[in-house]
């Protein structure tokens, strides 16, 4: 039977292909394959080109190099659109071609439906049209892989924010002389939840306890280990434990849930007694909090009262007694707001920093500052962000 597989050259140069193109062409033809050949040798730069006989082979041979794949429907292993789904599968990010003997419109039109760039008859096809065809193919696959992404991106950023508000605390507090404030921000992009956590609950006797943690490393069981800590600790406030005991138990549970023994969280809890006027704090390892009186911005002397969870049992930590006056601003933070870069360079930001970020601006505003940090940063940061302000203004 008389091969028709190209009638004529069309006039002129072949279409350019993209640089380095690897092309794998699955036709168990020898003859039909010799010819897809001598045609692509028309292009500019010529395609490295990998030939298959079945669908197995082809399966075996497909590579991450592989962008282009021209497919014939009749195949020893596999015929018609079954033959085109198994490509489709075995390489989900290439241009997939078909490239037939049989001219029938309505199996192009299957053919393209079911995921094929194009469908091109192969009596109909010479080495322009071809070269165009595969060039074409090439960019609306990496126009549809753009789009995905993006569709992928927002269903992700939408599923970030419901687990934030679903996951995230809200604070429990009675009274109205403090104002309370607070700041979440995952440092790396498209993370749902990170291991960084804070709560804040009133007990019944009007005492306001608040705690900002940071559990060491990134991914979802240290966000899960974070969650159960946070749930944890409201539990056992709420229950009326506090101090040593508070944080011995919260260190039990940490053994218990994390993953891996190397794990460690870092956090503060900060106790202000009923009449607002002091405060009991224990720093476990973490960033000291700031205090803000009388328009003079400090670090709480005595931090860290003692190290970490999870490394030493039956650890005792010091408690920290801190008179707080009749106006005040308390921030408790995790050490992803000063651990951001200064101009993009190896400086970090540090506690001296954040002071001087706070006194530029006249007082403590969680916005301006986590704003000004990402300006310094010249980037999203790196670490996660978990940040508390609490507030209590002079009468009148």
């Amino acid at each position: 039977m008389e091969r028709r597989l190209v009638t004529a050259l069309s006039p002129g140069m072949a279409a350019a292909l993209p640089e380095m193109l690897t092309l794998l062409l699955i036709e168990d033809d020898a003859g039909d394959a010799f010819l897809v050949e001598e045609l692509l040798k028309e292009a500019d730069p010529s395609p490295r080109i990998i030939w298959a006989r079945t669908l197995g082979e082809a399966v075996e041979r497909i590579g991450d190099d592989v962008r282009c794949v021209l497919v014939d429907l009749s195949l020893p292993d596999a015929t018609g659109l079954e033959a085109l789904r198994r490509v489709l599968a075995a390489a989900p990010d290439a241009a997939v071609i078909v490239l037939t003997g049989l001219d029938d419109a309505h199996v192009g039109l299957a053919a393209v439906t079911a995921g094929a760039q194009d469908y091109l008859v192969k009596q109909n096809v010479d080495a322009r049209l071809l070269t165009r065809a595969i060039r074409y193919a090439i960019e609306r696959r990496r126009a549809d892989l753009a789009q995905r992404g993006l569709v992928e991106a927002e269903l992700l950023a939408r599923e970030n924010d419901r687990l934030e508000r679903g996951l995230l605390p809200v604070p429990v507090l009675t009274t109205d002389e403090l104002v309370h404030e607070a700041r979440y921000l995952p440092g790396r992009e498209r993370t749902l939840l990170a291991g960084d956590f804070y709560d804040t609950v009133q007990a019944q006797d009007g005492s306001v306890h608040v705690v900002v943690g940071d559990v060491c490393g990134h991914g979802p069981d240290e966000a899960a280990l974070g969650v159960a800590l946070r749930i944890a600790w409201r539990t056992l406030v709420l229950a009326g434990h506090a101090g040593n005991e508070l944080l011995r138990t919260l260190d039990d549970v940490l053994r218990l849930e994390r993953k891996l023994p190397e794990i460690f969280t870092t956090l503060c809890l900060a106790t202000v007694a009923p009449d607002l006027r002091r405060a009991r704090l224990h720093v476990a390892g973490h960033p000291p909090p700031l205090l803000l009186r009388g328009g003079e911005i400090e670090v709480v002397p005595g931090t860290p009262s003692g190290p970490p969870l999870g490394i030493f049992p039956e650890q005792e930590w010091t408690a920290i007694d801190v008179d707080l006056g009749d106006a005040w601003s308390m921030l408790l933070y995790t050490d992803g707001l000063i651990e951001a870069t200064v101009g993009g360079g190896p400086d970090l930001l540090g506690t001296e920093g954040l002071i001087r970020i706070i006194d530029e601006h006249g007082g403590i505003d969680l916005d301006r500052i986590v704003g000004r940090v990402i300006e310094l940063n010249q980037d999203t940061l790196s670490d996660d962000l978990a940040a508390v302000l609490l507030t209590r203004r002079a009468s009148g």
